[in-house]
């Protein structure tokens, strides 16, 4: 480290004392100048005042005169540098005696200004020349050392601002569990040992985005008092061939030095993509980073007690031999929050933001399904930034409900403004969904009703349910089909004409009805089995295209069901409608009144 430092140092001082040799240049031909201005003679004159004996004191320093009048006037003159000056008054015929009435003094310069002025006009220059090829030297060093360092892995040992605990992650119980077990494992091995068990190699983080798996990482780190790498799977690729196993190699060398200790691959899809598929950049260089992971892991020198954590949203990309046993041992599946989870992140986020008291967490958790970690936290924060724009300083329940709205759809849409016959049209759209949605057995309950436009949606009816359900039954999904088509159809019923604003809901009908038939298998008439393979290409990261393992003639078929399915559904919903239409004109007469009806003016209406 000394070595380091001293080298870092030596361009500072070099400056510095190139700094103070022209500070005391400065200061030397300041002393070689008077502060007083004097009027300068040529030395013909200095004769005459002499001849006339004016002149009382002559200082002679080199060949400058400091002459002193006898009135106290000071005057400079210059001699000739070769000669002294009483030869030179000798040559004037200045006689003797007028000579020694005149008090002459021969000043040399001090020893240290001598030598200055001696070396620093030769000194300066020199310096200048070694500085800058100093610098020069120390930019091409820098060059070849980043050259060098080109196959060097980035990765440092974590520095939390904010350590974070399991305390700290709410939710995720069982993943926090298998992960307690790793850092017990790396604090007290010898517990392990002791029965047989061998150190797990590795852990794979597995769930939708904003789901916890970086936060969990991170927990991980905050736990365990071993030394802590992170990089993210992007930074191994390049695009010259072995510079991604060089830096694998490298990471690994560093974590072997300070093991035991953790390795943390975010987003490890980048690298770890099935091999062979020719698809999703899968070139050498990719593939030789990945065999180098696959080695380190679980090479030659199985006993290195090092851990990696990886985390991704894209499990199914991943090469098989990254997920056999003795690399990944370990698969932690982290789903999205289910409502008590999603209640206790929302306290965690609510710690620093003061919430009224009408605002209960419980039930923006109810209304919240499906929501991330990540969604809960903007969520909150969105809320604050309302409140803030508002210029309040409570976040209050309307605030936190605005929030969950503009998180769903987006923000609303004030310049927006529909003609009067627009939003009648919008306003028994979204009625016919709420009460289709109210009348419907299995469908959630109605929580809000909203003829404000937000992102591309005109209106908006929200339907959240009291729990959240895992298994969902085909008479759910009929019903779901038939609330769906509930805008459509009440626009058909009440102005015998249909608009484009149902071409979204028409779309997801039309989506979950091949779902019922392709993949759910609820089609009684092709009975319980699915249709067709989904298969995607890995750089767009999309579904692109579907592998038919099914005839011509069955896919007729499908089609034949799948428009079976939304006709039902259809006339199901139309019937309900008519059957309900004073509350549905009472709905959507309330709606162009209000714009907006909460769950309570709602069940309000429709008398339920």
């Amino acid at each position: 480290m000394s070595v380091v430092k001293t080298r870092k140092s030596m361009p500072k001082n070099l400056i510095v004392l190139f700094i103070i040799f022209i500070v005391l240049a400065s200061l030397f031909s300041l002393s070689t100048e008077d502060w007083k201005s004097k009027e300068t003679i040529g030395f013909t004159k200095v004769v005459e005042k002499i001849e006339a004996e004016e002149i009382s004191k002559i200082e002679v320093q080199e060949n400058k005169l400091s002459i002193t009048l006898k009135n106290d006037e000071e005057l400079v003159s210059h001699k000739e540098s070769s000669d002294s000056l009483i030869s030179i008054l000798r040559d004037y015929d200045i006689s003797a005696e007028q000579i020694q009435k005149i008090d002459i003094v021969i000043k040399q310069p001090e020893g240290i200004w001598l030598i200055l002025g001696g070396v620093l006009p030769f000194l300066l220059p020199l310096i200048l020349v070694v500085v800058f090829i100093y610098w020069m030297s120390r930019q091409a060093q820098k060059g070849q050392t980043k050259a060098m360092s080109f196959g060097q892995s980035s990765a440092k040992a974590a520095k939390l601002k904010q350590k974070i605990t399991f305390k700290g992650v709410a939710g995720a119980v069982e993943a926090k569990e298998e992960l307690k077990e790793i850092v017990e494992f790396l604090k007290t091995p010898k517990k392990f040992t002791k029965l047989g068990a061998k150190v797990p190699k590795g852990a794979i983080l597995l769930g939708p985005p904003g789901c916890g798996k970086t936060l969990l990482a991170r927990a991980v780190a905050g736990e365990a008092d071993v030394p802590f790498f992170t990089i993210s799977g992007s930074e191994f690729v390049e695009m010259f061939v072995g510079v991604g196993a060089s830096r694998a190699r490298d990471l690994f060398d560093k974590a072997k030095k300070k093991a035991p200790s953790i390795i943390f691959i975010d987003e490890i899809d980048a690298v770890g993509r099935q091999r062979g598929s020719g698809l999703g950049g899968g070139h050498d260089e990719r593939e030789q980073t990945l065999n180098q992971i696959l080695v380190e892991m679980d090479g030659f020198d199985p006993n290195t007690n090092v851990i990696v954590l990886a985390a991704t949203n894209r499990p199914d990309v991943l090469d098989p031999a990254l997920l056999r046993p003795g690399r990944f041992d370990r698969r932690i599946v982290i789903s999205l929050p289910d409502i008590k989870a999603r209640e206790e992140i929302l306290k965690i986020h609510a710690k620093n933001k003061p919430l009224a008291k009408t605002v209960s967490l419980k039930e923006i958790a109810r209304r919240t399904p499906g929501f991330s970690g990540a969604d809960l936290e903007n969520l909150l924060n969105e809320a604050a930034i309302l409140t803030a724009r508002k210029n309040k300083k409570i976040i209050s329940k309307e605030s936190v409900l605005d929030s969950i709205e503009k998180v769903l759809l987006g923000p609303e849409r004030k310049s927006h403004i529909l003609s009067d016959k627009e939003k009648k049209v919008t306003a028994y759209h979204e009625a016919g969904h709420a009460v289709a949605s109210a009348f419907l057995p299995t469908c959630d309950p109605v929580r809000k009703v909203s003829i404000i436009s937000r992102g591309n949606a005109g209106g908006y009816t929200i339907n959240t349910p009291d729990k959240d359900t895992y298994l969902k039954t085909k008479t759910y999904f009929l019903d779901q089909l038939s609330l769906l088509l509930g805008g459509y159809a009440a626009e058909k019923l009440i102005f015998k004409e249909i608009t484009t604003g149902a071409s979204n809901d028409l779309k997801r009908a039309t989506d979950l009805a091949r779902k019922l038939v392709t993949n759910y298998g609820m089609s009684e008439t092709l009975g319980p089995r699915t249709f067709g393979k989904r298969e995607e290409l890995v750089f767009l990261g999309r579904e692109v295209s579907e592998q038919r393992d099914y005839s011509e003639e069955t896919a007729r078929e499908i089609d034949r069901e799948v428009t079976n399915f939304i006709d039902r559904a259809y006339q199901k919903s139309i019937n309900l409608l008519a059957s309900k239409k004073e509350q549905l004109e009472g709905v959507a007469e309330a709606l162009l009144e209000k714009e907006t009806l909460e769950q309570k003016e709602f069940e309000k209406i429709i008398k339920l």
